[in-house]
């Protein structure tokens, strides 16, 4: 359950899928720049470029628009100054909420000097910068990298296997340890009792996050559709 809770986090990462089993209709595949000048959506749909005052230009060519379509361009890059931070933060928040939470477990169940904190510390800046690669933050803006999607699902699971063996590790030596100093009975069970009590710890608060983190993915699928159906209808209509 700890490797659910963990790569729940790692999984938020990808910006467009909060759990791994959820599949969205719409796949990105237009990088999506946003700076105060500009929107440009480039990739496999073209190079689209929006001001901030519905000036078009899509694949190098700028088009004289009509008073709908300039109220459409601007509608557009609206929505997707919108839905890039939210989606940014929405991913980041839940990272760090799981990491609270298991801290929180750890400091319990096992105690504030457990070096499973420091682990923990390690995962979470390694998951920020995964974060980055697919959301880019700037001094001007954010960046969005879809191709950075399926590469950083599959290394963000790395990352939480490789977590996931030093933090077993780390519970058995410490547990261990403990089992010895306070004597009596048989070690062993000592071992496997605390073990068993981080273990529903862990599965507990998995359950308190699972709905939040799946709702998240069909919120986020929700605004990807909403943002591919704008900008299919605007590219529409200037054709």
């Amino acid at each position: 359950m700890m490797r659910k809770t963990l790569l729940a986090a790692a999984l938020s990462v990808t910006a467009f899928a909060a759990q791994a089993d959820y599949q969205c209709s719409v796949t990105p595949k237009d990088d999506v720049i946003l700076n105060p000048q500009t929107v440009q959506v480039k990739g496999e749909n073209g190079n689209l470029v929006i001001t901030p005052d519905g000036n078009v230009m899509f694949n190098g060519k700028q088009y004289q628009l009509s008073a709908a379509q300039r109220e459409q361009a601007k509608d557009y890059q609206t929505e997707l100054r919108s839905a890039l931070p939210w989606i940014d933060e929405g991913a980041r928040s839940r990272v760090d909420k799981s990491r609270a939470a298991l801290d929180k477990i750890i400091t319990e169940q096992v105690g504030a000097s457990s070096s499973m904190h420091n682990r923990l510390t390690k995962l979470d800046a390694q998951l920020k910068e995964q974060m980055n690669r697919i959301i880019e933050h700037r001094s001007d803006g954010l960046t969005f990298h879809y191709k950075g999607i399926d590469q950083v699902r599959a290394d963000g699971q790395n990352l939480v296997n490789q977590a996931m063996g030093g933090l077993l590790q780390d519970s058995i030596n410490e547990m261990g340890a403990k089992a010895v100093i306070k004597g009596g009975g048989n070690p062993l069970q000592g071992i496997l009792g605390s073990m068993g009590g981080l273990q529903t710890a862990v599965q507990n608060e998995w359950k308190n996050q699972e709905a939040d983190f799946q709702q998240f993915g069909k919120d986020v699928c929700g605004r990807v559709v909403s943002l591919e159906e704008s900008r299919k209808a605007l590219v529409g209509s200037l054709k």
